[in-house]
């Protein structure tokens, strides 16, 4: 068990060295301090989000291939805790406090350059209902497609997030706080307001299968 742990860790370091590489490459506006900041925090980042910003963990999201204006939303969010569900609080608030315009404007580019996480299969009948309720809402419920905002295939649009191959325990887990408020998002209280867990559980099972 050890072992397996000091391997994933020499990858995973392996996997930021080349990828911190790459930003400062990319991004020359960075004045050294910051990219020095920036190299930093793309290594703490990895421990939960991966090296190659594929999670091995469901309680953290996938950030790899996800919409650059929603991540620099969110890192702003963080920053001025006006996002203040529990999770935010407890592993980034303190993070985002550190960074700059700059240092985050640069992470979320690069997030959205890498490869997205490939989709996992699941139950096939759970996946059908939630593809349904994805792509064509709940008419008799008022609940609109999540297609609407998400894209049709859950690859995101601009501040509205990429779904597709995120963990599903972590799109449940935003799903909830946020019908219950905990975590402030305005055009997301009215659509979910009415779903069932059941329900979320076929739109979370779909979308992981993406």
């Amino acid at each position: 068990m050890r072992k397996t742990a000091v391997i994933a860790m020499v990858l995973c370091v392996t996997l930021w060295r080349g990828t911190a590489i790459r930003i400062a490459d990319a991004d020359s506006s960075l004045t050294p301090a910051q990219e020095a900041g920036l190299k930093q925090t793309l290594y703490t980042c990895s421990v939960c989000h991966g090296g190659n910003g594929q999670s091995v963990s469901p309680t953290f999201p996938n950030l790899a291939a996800q919409s650059a204006p929603y991540v620099s939303l969110q890192l702003h969010s963080f920053k001025d805790q006006s996002r203040a569900d529990p999770d935010a609080q407890a592993y980034m608030w303190g993070m985002a406090a550190r960074l700059d315009d700059a240092q985050i404007d640069a992470l979320a580019q690069h997030f959205a350059s890498l490869p997205a996480a490939a989709g996992v299969p699941g139950d096939r009948a759970l996946i059908a209902k939630g593809s349904s309720i994805y792509t064509m809402g709940i008419p008799a419920r008022q609940v609109p497609p999540c297609a609407t905002c998400h894209g049709a295939k859950g690859e995101g649009n601009g501040p509205f997030p990429r779904l597709a191959g995120q963990h599903a325990p972590y799109l449940l887990r935003q799903l909830l706080v946020i019908q219950s408020v905990l975590r402030t998002a305005p055009v997301m209280h009215g659509v979910i307001k009415d779903l069932t867990r059941t329900q979320m559980d076929a739109v979370t099972t779909y979308l992981q299968s993406l």
